[in-house]
């Protein structure tokens, strides 16, 4: 949770901020809990020139210098008091749920108060009201704002520049949100209205989600690797083993591996750009970009970024494995019979020219691009991305994209060479992996072509710039009509 009710601290209170001398006009504000984010949140509050005192069940058992100087410590009804006098309405609960019903002695002094409950969900999915709503069960004089929630003791403590970080508010009081806004803001911090106290299950269950953007893609990269890799083995060991007793099961742990990981790292890629184009294909069809696109071609173009990373993680592995081949002792003794079946043979000179230029090719498309892609990953980073206008964006993500998908797929085909005409390529009826790997990718790249043609490109960048078909007009202005005049 963000709040805590404990008194082991985080760090030293006199490392994190300077405080600033108090003066009478600051405004105070009053924290009930004395656990980590209580003492963190003070901490900041006080450096943005707040008056602040913290109310305790028990304040004698705080060792001294827990808190910031200037600081008050008090109990929960002393804290309350003090806020009073001091015309002061902003109260942070920073204490779990399960203790709000011990603050019900204190309800005439929390009336009229703006109560910030900055609790988290204990479990996802949970059934009845949020903790807030509870909260504004229990003290229905009492204005409750929803906030500050998503933010650790660690970030209030050494994030006091960082002006990435938001602070989500919700509440049915709107004079009680935009206080709590106003104080987000005055802490340095990008404050977010997100409406009345019903989104405030939606707040607390948030910090519980465990990676919510990537299932979508891990679960696409876990599926492609399952296929590729059971394909491989199905076809390279396993088969092998029940027609001539073939043992390969030393292909498993890191030959196997090697095999499907480029095969998902592609396929992953072209996954990155066939949305686009598919969003492009629908537009042209449609005559108009005012129509929505359908749910799930959203939700696809929306995980992009996941996958590109994804996709760059498996070529990156690949790369690896690949280093990792020749080191391994089954490397040697290939080496050694090669070696000695070419002297039983009497071959002097084993050079083959062809096979010079396969290799040498297919590793230079291949490391050119995981260049590219490492540039793509780099410029995925909301700090690297930020530095970047609008043009220079598109064309590292589209251009240098497309580019990296280009290298990707000659790398494959270097690497296939001729293999794909061969009989033996097709043991036991099953392509080579290779040739599944190229289908996607290579379907993306002809359509991106057919898309540059120009009659795609002109009547697609037409509508991208407001152009509609005739058919589209009528309804587009009915439309517009009925929002202006009620036309239902």
């Amino acid at each position: 949770m963000a709040q805590s009710d404990m008194s082991t601290p985080l760090l030293d209170p006199q490392d994190p901020m300077e405080s600033v001398p108090l003066s009478v006009g600051d405004p105070m504000v009053c924290i009930l809990g004395s656990g980590d984010f209580s003492r963190s949140l003070s901490s900041r509050l006080r450096c943005c020139g707040c008056r602040v005192v913290v109310g305790s069940r028990d304040p004698q058992r705080l060792p001294p210098g827990l808190f910031p100087e200037g600081v008050e410590l008090k109990t929960q009804r002393g804290a309350l008091e003090a806020l009073a006098e001091a015309e002061g309405s902003l109260v942070f609960l920073a204490l779990y749920p399960e203790h709000y019903p011990s603050l019900l002695t204190l309800r005439p002094l929390l009336s009229g108060r703006i109560l910030v409950d900055v609790s988290n969900a204990s479990s996802l999915k949970q059934e009845g009201l949020s903790n807030a709503q509870r909260l504004a069960q229990m003290f229905p004089c009492s204005s409750v704002v929803k906030g500050f929630n998503g933010l650790s003791a660690w970030t209030l403590l050494t994030g006091a520049y960082d002006h990435s970080r938001q602070v989500l508010v919700c509440g049915d009081c709107p004079s009680s949100k935009l206080s709590v806004l106003a104080l987000a803001q005055r802490l340095g911090f990008g404050a977010v209205d997100v409406g009345g106290l019903s989104a405030s299950r939606a707040l607390e269950e948030a910090p519980l989600l465990l990676f919510p953007s990537w299932r979508g893609p891990l679960l696409t990269t876990m599926l492609l690797f399952s296929f590729f890799y059971l394909y491989i083995a199905l076809k390279n060991v396993l088969m092998p083993f029940l027609d001539r007793a073939e043992n390969n099961l030393h292909h498993l742990p890191l030959i196997t591996v090697n095999q499907a990981l480029p095969a998902v790292a592609l396929v992953m890629l072209s996954l990155v750009y066939m949305p686009g184009l598919l969003a492009s294909v629908l537009q042209l069809y449609r005559g108009t970009k005012y129509k929505r696109f359908p749910d799930w071609l959203d939700q696809w173009m929306c995980a992009r970024k996941q996958l590109g990373l994804l996709s760059f993680l498996c070529a990156a592995l690949h790369a690896v494995y690949s280093v990792c081949l020749s080191i391994r002792r089954a490397s040697g003794y290939m080496i050694l019979n090669a070696a000695y079946q070419q002297v039983k043979a009497g071959v002097v000179d084993s050079w083959v020219e062809t096979q010079v230029w396969r290799s040498d090719l297919y590793l230079s498309s291949g490391i050119l691009g995981l260049g590219v892609l490492c540039v793509l990953a780099l410029t995925s980073l909301p700090s690297v991305g930020q530095a970047l206008n609008w043009r220079e964006f598109t064309f590292v993500q589209s251009g240098l994209g497309y580019t990296s998908l280009v290298l990707s797929v000659a790398h494959v085909l270097f690497f296939g060479w001729d293999f794909a005409f061969l009989p033996r390529a097709y043991q036991y009826y099953l392509p080579p992996v290779f040739l599944l790997s190229l289908v996607l990718p290579c379907c993306v790249l002809i359509g991106r072509f057919l898309l540059l043609l120009p009659c795609c490109s002109v009547p697609l960048n037409r509508i991208r710039r407001g152009w509609e078909s005739k058919q589209n007009k009528p309804e587009r202005e009915r439309q517009e009509n009925g929002a202006v005049f009620g036309d239902v």
